[in-house]
């Protein structure tokens, strides 16, 4: 492999580059960056403020974010001229300006591809469990009020024959639809590209090209659609009052899809049939009415916790830090708005 010359590509580094992670990862992936860095890592795993990214951009050759630290234009110019990668922890690369790193020549990677069968697990569940009521009936138990089995108690749907709407088709989204087909659910999907023919026979997928039919027309929708301008509350309050009464929503990427004031305003109307969501408009906080309805299942953003996919992750960001320190181009640079 030849070393990359364009300083927007690549950077080496004499010696140890200094590392600054600012989340806990895993021990085996903390130890592993020991060896091979100048690590500085956060031992009391908190989100960190403004004025410590900034800090931290500044006195580092490679930060290594996460989706709770969000980084602007504003912050990266005041990070001075050390910082050469950000190497996110994660896929998501939207709390980055993208831009702004590109005109600071600061290279930003992601670890793409490693949560699609997590993400799509945790999917999976609860397009199983927000029909079937599983949440209400875990309460029932837990709270002591089960009375025992009745032919007529907590009655839920079956899903077979239902239609499943997935809005984005990337990654994620088919390994939904490839979960969701063993099921006998009916798929039927939007995505900004249509996928090609033999991908969607694979997947028994139709492809629905105007959103609001899609939406409207919806047993069971499942968003799978970056963070960005033109998804925030993509599915906001005329999709939702256009759904169908005994519909579900599920959300496992993230909050800033849905209106959640308007979701809410539904469920407790009864306009929707329930919810299962692991993201949330202002996580960490959860509006405390959603975890008030019955029907609604909230968790706490678990589609990317497990311990295999941490791990894998975090090879994949020692591996980007060290193609860039040896001068050559990283393997998962995002490339999206770089010249």
């Amino acid at each position: 492999m030849t070393v990359v010359t364009d300083t927007r590509l690549a950077r080496r580094v004499e010696g140890r580059p200094r590392v600054h992670v600012t989340r806990r990862l895993l021990p085996s992936i903390e130890a592993r960056m020991g060896e091979l860095f100048d690590v500085v890592l956060n031992a009391e795993d908190r989100p960190l403020s403004r004025a410590e990214l900034v800090a931290a951009m500044r006195e580092a050759d490679v930060l290594v974010p996460t989706v709770t630290d969000r980084i602007n234009a504003a912050m990266l110019e005041e990070a001075g001229d050390r910082l050469g990668l950000i190497a996110n922890f994660g896929a998501g690369i939207e709390h980055i300006d993208l831009n702004a790193a590109r005109a600071r020549k600061v290279i930003v990677t992601n670890t793409p591809g490693v949560f699609t069968d997590d993400t799509a697990d945790v999917t999976m569940m609860l397009i199983l469990s927000v029909p079937r009521r599983v949440g209400e009936g875990s309460r029932l138990v837990r709270d002591g009020k089960w009375t025992g089995w009745a032919p007529s108690a907590l009655l839920g749907h079956r899903i077979a024959g239902r239609r499943l709407a997935i809005l984005g088709m990337g990654r994620i989204g088919q390994a939904v639809a490839h979960r969701a087909r063993a099921f006998g659910l009916e798929i039927v999907y939007h995505n900004r590209h249509r996928l090609p023919a033999s991908l969607e026979n694979m997947l028994g997928a139709r492809y629905e090209a105007d959103i609001d039919t899609l939406i409207a027309e919806a047993d069971i929708l499942t968003l799978h659609c970056p963070a960005a301008r033109e998804t925030h509350h993509v599915l906001n309050a005329a999709r939702i009052a256009s759904m169908k009464p005994d519909s579900f929503v599920i959300n496992t990427a993230r909050g800033e899809l849905i209106d959640e004031e308007a979701l809410i305003t539904a469920l407790e109307q009864g306009r929707l049939g329930g919810a299962g969501l692991d993201v949330y408009a202002r996580e960490p906080q959860v509006d405390p009415r959603l975890i008030a309805l019955p029907n609604v299942i909230t968790l706490p953003h678990l589609g990317s916790a497990t311990i295999e996919g941490r791990e894998h992750a975090g090879e994949k960001v020692i591996a980007n830090i060290r193609f860039w320190a040896d001068g050559h181009r990283p393997p998962d640079q995002v490339l999206e708005g770089w010249a």
